[in-house]
């Protein structure tokens, strides 16, 4: 792209910068912002506060990752960091450069910031003053990070504040060696972030703001006192967490699909359709043309057990099982999915050729084969509730202690002597006190006969949670709790 090309665009995305000339305020491009019109048709108020530091804290010297799939807003948290900045008195609106960068070549990325620096220095007439890059889909740029460790490095960006989104990890980004070793900043932030799917706190809060939000507690504490006394209150209201919990499982969190559900009953094929393009896009890339819906089900209806991958491939009709394999890998790097592999009771992964489960990362994704494709069956929320617990608690762990994702280390299930197995079984979590390990947690969504169901853990742990449909009882060793509460308490 020439330079004239990339100034241009440089304009265009940045037109708070017209502020410092023509006197107008710097917050006025809000209102014909096609990002910011096109969430005003589909708002329920949710507002993502991932990057919420950066737009109040300093501009300086801080660098920050933000991952997470596609349609779920990276884009808009951008703007919305760019917007709060454009509010501060004491930020000066050229200090901003957003940079959508979805198309670029890495020679793009650095002429971005090359001329970004020069279409700025009107900023510097008494020395540099600092900047807030806020770069949109990056990492699909080949060698993108290469790019940005020479910039912080050897640049002036270094002294800056630096936001990269994408919306796929792939490997040889090695994001962890040429960004988060060594100098990544002052201050004791968050580098790498994920901004996913609405939680289910934050579902309820859109949707359902009759219904209390509880606390969240630590992954080693679900079973302590002031948990109990939390939880206590809520009996009364185990029906209506479990219809507010039915819900969230048909329509996910992304934020469009929430709006959809909540005001006309049902996710619109339009929107479903949107996120097919996704996966086909991100998915099927160098590989033949598949069928998305096949693979979403075969994951789906496979979620509660251990994944064969070579079972799984013939039965979908794959050449090999590596084709599968590199598509699953494919759903994981682009946040479609987790993987929950064999763990030890110690909470260590377990060597060899051992089978992970994988889970989509947000029930939506669950629904499309059969809103999409005829024949194929609706996911069933017992299904359902386990992935949910499994993404929501991996989530958790990721937020205890970065990277913990991105390298499938934070859940993982536990087979025992007798080859039963515990869903969610302990992994080690760090805390200021110390490392603890994450209270065992099983996913039963059911409306009775619990303790039948609470055998395994209880004989392997002696302690635990059954998350169950809407029965509430922390008299036993292992408790039993709503899913939707589980779902809070993790985070």
């Amino acid at each position: 792209m020439r330079d004239d090309q990339i100034s241009a665009r440089l304009r265009e995305a940045n037109p708070w910068w017209r502020a410092a000339v023509t006197g107008v305020s710097p917050t006025q491009w809000t209102q014909a912002n096609r990002l910011l019109l096109d969430r005003a048709r589909y708002d329920l108020g949710y507002r993502a506060t991932v990057l919420n530091d950066v737009a109040q804290g300093p501009v300086d010297d801080k660098l920050v990752v933000l991952s997470g799939p596609r349609r779920v807003g990276k884009s808009v948290v951008l703007l919305d960091t760019a917007h709060a900045l454009c509010e501060r008195a004491d930020v000066d609106p050229r200090q901003i450069i957003h940079i959508p960068a979805d198309d670029f070549s890495k020679q793009d990325l650095h002429r971005s910031f090359v001329l970004g620096e020069q279409a700025t220095r009107s900023l510097d007439l008494n020395g540099r003053i600092p900047r807030v890059w806020l770069l949109d889909e990056v990492s699909s740029i080949t060698d993108w990070t290469v790019t940005l460790k020479f910039l912080r490095d050897q640049t002036p960006v270094g002294d800056d504040t630096v936001v990269a989104t994408g919306s796929r990890w792939v490997g040889s980004d090695d994001v962890s060696a040429n960004l988060l070793a060594g100098r990544a900043g002052r201050g004791n932030h968050r580098r790498l972030r994920h901004l996913m799917p609405m939680s289910f706190r934050d579902f309820i809060g859109a949707t359902r703001t009759d219904l209390p939000r509880i606390p969240v507690a630590p992954l080693w504490e679900l079973q302590s006192k002031s948990v109990a006394e939390t939880l206590e209150p809520l009996s009364i209201l185990v029906d209506d967490y479990d219809l507010a919990w039915q819900s969230y499982l048909q329509c996910g969190g992304f934020p469009r699909a929430v709006y959809e559900f909540h005001t006309t009953g049902g996710v619109s094929d339009a929107y479903l359709r949107d996120l097919e393009r996704w996966l086909v896009a991100d998915v099927d890339a160098g590989d033949a043309p598949d069928s998305v819906e096949l693979l979403l089900d075969a994951l789906t209806t496979r979620a509660t057990s251990p994944m064969n991958v070579a079972s799984t491939a013939r039965d979908l009709g794959f050449w090999s099982p590596d084709q599968l394999a590199r598509r699953i890998q494919r759903l994981i790097s682009t946040f479609a999915a987790i993987e929950c592999p064999q763990r030890t009771d110690k909470g260590f992964k377990v060597g060899g050729r051992t089978q992970a489960k994988v889970y989509l990362s947000d029930p939506v994704l669950s629904w499309l084969p059969s809103r999409l494709r005829s024949g194929l069956p609706e996911p069933s929320l017992t299904t359902l509730t386990e992935m949910a617990m499994g993404v929501t608690q991996a989530l958790a762990i990721d937020e205890q202690q970065e990277n913990r994702m991105l390298v499938s280390d934070t859940i993982g299930y536990l087979r025992t002597t007798s080859g039963q197995e515990v869903d969610l079984a302990p992994v080690a979590v760090p805390s200021a006190a110390g490392t603890f390990l994450s209270t065992p947690l099983e996913s039963k969504w059911v409306g009775g006969g619990w303790r039948a169901e609470a055998k395994v853990v209880t004989a392997k742990f002696g302690a635990g949670v059954l998350a169950t449909r809407n029965i509430l009882d922390t008299s036993s060793a292992v408790w039993a709790i709503p899913a939707p509460l589980v779902a809070m308490m993790l985070r």
